[in-house]
């Protein structure tokens, strides 16, 4: 060795790793999440172990200057966002709060919206693969495209927000979907509905098979036969919700649902603008609940009953996740609580009102 630099004939000295997440993790005695809510500030965490984390990455000389905030040639650290519909307030809340999230860690953000650019699941992971990206986030929208994720996983990391796909072994990000559905499927039939009707998701997507699944539960909680839920697959999308409130409440007012249980806020929106276009009143011939908790939820006439999901939350935390991942950190599954918003949109059926 001369000046640093082998001679000839001499072998180089090994490389020293890295310091990862994981790594101060460990020493500090804490989960790979707790590290990152406190160097990313993104989550309450106790001052007694905020300091045994600063004490890590001290005695580690751990810095973010992973995978996550390098430079590449003359390409700034990225990862891919796939988004299914925009116009959907719901999704475009998560990709704020992806874009506050790595925009922070000085991470650049790459947008596909499938609905805008008229492009397969294929094409979207071909085209995110020649990005030269470090990972990627999957909003799902309509189907489970596992081909396309197995694609995607070829450029880095992924993670799936609001979605899971079984079989896949991928992280997410979701939130409890089947409570939700059960406690606000609860509100409903608590006013008194018996005949109540599910406007549902694809029924190839986890959310909706969750919130689906979260109703039935309601019923059975309520002594009431689950099978007796009339169920009608939306798309989650506002147009199929005006279509499959027509469908189902057509017939005579004995016999028609007294409730609509609709998967989205969306949906309940498309369901409501049928009733008004039918002279049906909201909630005084047929109550109709959300699930979102959308901004214009609480604008609507009348103000709609959802479930609440923290979507910029949800989106913020899964950025993070990906980037830990990037830097080395073991992948883990997280889930968001959900509260239900009672609002104008449920009263109890005219049958029974006092």
């Amino acid at each position: 060795m001369r000046d640093g630099v082998p001679v000839r004939g001499e072998k180089a000295p090994p490389k020293l790793r890295r310091p990862t997440i994981k790594d101060v993790a460990e020493r500090a005695r804490v989960s790979v999440s707790t590290v990152s809510y406190v160097l990313n500030e993104s989550g309450p965490v106790a001052p007694e172990r905020r300091e045994r984390i600063f004490a890590a990455c001290k005695a580690l000389n751990y810095t973010r200057n992973g995978a996550a905030r390098k430079l590449r040639g003359d390409f700034a650290a990225a990862i891919g966002l796939v988004v299914p519909d925009l116009s959907n307030q719901y999704f475009a809340l998560l990709a704020e709060g992806v874009e506050r999230a790595a925009s922070k860690r000085d991470v650049l953000v790459v947008l596909c919206a499938p609905d805008l650019e008229g492009t397969t699941d294929s094409t979207n992971s071909r085209l995110l693969r020649s990005q030269r990206l470090d990972g990627v986030l999957y909003l799902a929208g309509s189907a489970a495209p596992v081909e396309a994720l197995r694609q995607l996983t070829e450029v880095g990391p992924v993670v799936l927000v609001d979605e899971r796909i079984p079989g896949f072994d991928v992280p997410s990000v979701v939130s409890d979907n089947r409570r939700g559905a059960c406690e606000i499927a609860k509100l409903v039939l608590a006013a008194g509905h018996t005949r109540v009707a599910v406007v549902g998701g694809p029924s190839t997507l986890w959310t909706a098979g969750e919130r689906l699944a979260g109703y039935r539960d309601a019923m059975v909680s309520a002594g009431l036969d689950p099978d007796e839920l009339i169920v009608a697959e939306g798309d989650y999308r506002q147009g199929s919700g005006t279509v499959l409130a027509e469908e189902l409440l057509r017939g005579a007012a004995g016999r028609r649902p007294t409730a609509l249980l609709c998967a989205n806020d969306l949906m309940a929106v498309g369901a409501l603008e049928f009733c008004r276009s039918a002279g049906l009143s909201v909630p005084g011939d047929v109550s109709i609940v959300g699930f979102d908790d959308l901004p214009l939820a609480a604008l609507l006439q009348p103000r709609l009953t959802t479930v609440r999901q923290p979507a910029g939350d949800m989106g913020r935390r899964a950025a993070n996740l990906l980037l830990d991942l990037i830097e080395g950190s073991e992948p883990v599954d997280e889930y968001f609580p959900v509260s239900v918003q009672v609002r104008g949109s449920v009263a109890a059926p005219k049958k029974v009102r006092r």
